[in-house]
């Protein structure tokens, strides 16, 4: 009875879903941090979230508008990857929607959050 949803989709599907899943939240962890810091500061998480996420946010520098200040720039791009895995991975399973907590990485989070929180498990 302790098993997860998440067997049931296909080993592709999933390691898709979580590298996007995985770029999409480190360019939300930038926005919230850059509301703190600074992009040149010196503590080393807002470095490795700078390092790991300028090329991603160069390589949708055609599509960012240029009006957009620099704090939303990586809000904008983290938009695309949740579009490409709230449209795209249900396309690619062959589904016409998926229903809530339907991205594999925040389901298995948010399972594993709720056995946590639920006594008797």
């Amino acid at each position: 009875m302790d098993t997860f949803p998440i067997e049931a989709l296909p080993l592709w599907a999933v390691v898709i879903d979580y590298i996007l899943g995985l770029v999409m939240w480190t360019l939300i962890g930038r926005a919230a941090m850059r509301l703190f810091m600074a992009d040149d500061s010196p503590f080393f998480f807002m470095r490795f979230f700078v390092r790991v996420t300028d090329p991603v946010i160069n390589a949708f520098k055609w599509v960012t508008p240029p009006f957009l200040i620099d704090v939303l720039k990586p809000l904008y791009v983290a938009w695309f990857f949740f579009m490409a895995r709230f449209y795209l991975m249900p396309w690619l399973l062959g589904y016409s929607v998926m229903g809530m907590l339907s991205f594999p990485l925040e389901s298995e989070a948010a399972y594993y959050i709720w056995k946590i929180f639920t006594p008797g498990w």
